[in-house]
């Protein structure tokens, strides 16, 4: 008997310190991984609250408020919290909203439920029935401050307008472009231990990844000038090779007569060639064994007259 109890004894001292570990290291605040079904396709117009550090949306069919830089949305008797306009959400346990978004009057709610019916606008919702005795005793005194106190109204983020549709940030990325356009350090502990818990499990986004359209863009150029010239072209571009090629396979339209070149003209006016050049060599030979003959002959010219004729008529026969 003593044994069981005293295993009973230590099976309820790791209990209890696994439950105290639990509830160090959950602060409320979830991680943003919800989509609640609201859906903020631009940076929303914002109003103060009088009176209270805190914003509420007048145009939005819906309880959406901005308190100590995160944005606030209250939807089917849940709290969710977002550091960004259009979430991704994260869902907040009753106990850990802060006092200031509990203290908005009901008048601020563009969505009422229907148990806010009857209590009064410029008051804050009863919580305290909402969420029962417990929840009331944990946290006592909510409803009472300093009206004289009330904290300034933390900066509304406006870098956040430059994101919207297709440019709106993936979770990985919202948390880095926080921290670079952003310098408001919450109040809230909660809200605190919150972001600190965002930056540790979510990195931010690589830039290499944002470089990356440039990179395989300069990969490609480099492609193109690795690829070998066409020949006949070898310092050409490429685009110049192409226009070259079409330009050959493009048909050739006939010059007219009237506009062909002083060559032309030229060839046109030479004189036809002579008979005598387009003789055969052997033509040319006997011709020119006549002419020997004949300056053989020149001396005998004087011995008279008919003699003189019988030549003549020789040579007319041989030429």
């Amino acid at each position: 008997m003593k044994n069981i109890r005293f295993r009973l004894i230590v099976l309820m001292l790791l209990v209890c310190t696994a439950t105290s570990a639990v509830a160090q290291v959950s602060i409320g605040i979830g991680l943003p991984n919800l989509r609640i079904g609201i859906n903020v396709p631009v940076f929303p117009e914002l109003a103060p609250v009088p009176g209270y550090p805190v914003y509420y949306a007048p145009q939005m069919d819906g309880n959406y408020f901005f308190y100590d830089g995160m944005y606030w949305v209250y939807q089917g008797d849940n709290w969710y919290a977002s550091s960004w306009y259009n979430g991704p959400w994260s869902l907040v346990r009753p106990e850990f909203v802060p006092l200031f978004i509990l203290r908005v009057p009901v008048g601020y709610y563009r969505h009422p439920p229907e148990y806010f019916r009857g209590w009064r606008s410029n008051e804050p919702p009863r919580w305290g029935q909402k969420w029962g005795p417990g929840w009331e005793q944990r946290r006592r005194g909510w409803d009472r401050w300093e009206r004289s106190s009330v904290p300034a109204r933390a900066p509304l983020p406006v870098y956040q307008r430059q994101y919207a549709g297709d440019r709106y940030p993936r979770v990985e990325q919202q948390h880095a472009l926080r921290n670079q356009s952003y310098r408001y350090q919450p109040r809230d502990k909660v809200i605190r231990q919150h972001f600190r818990q965002q930056a540790g499990q979510i990195a931010p986004a690589p830039r290499g990844r944002q470089e990356e359209p440039q990179m395989r863009g300069s990969r490609q150029q480099d492609l193109h000038r690795s690829t070998p010239p066409q020949q006949g072209a070898p310092d050409a571009p490429r685009s110049q090779q192409h226009q070259r090629g079409e330009d050959l396979q493009r048909p050739v339209p006939a010059q007219p007569p009237q506009q062909r070149g002083p060559a032309f003209r030229d060839q046109r006016q030479q004189p036809a060639t002579p008979q005598r050049e387009l003789q055969s060599p052997r033509s040319q030979g006997q011709e020119q064994r006549s002419q020997e003959r004949g300056a053989a002959q020149e001396p005998k010219r004087d011995h008279g007259p008919g003699q003189n004729r019988d030549e003549e008529r020789g040579r007319e026969r041989n030429n």
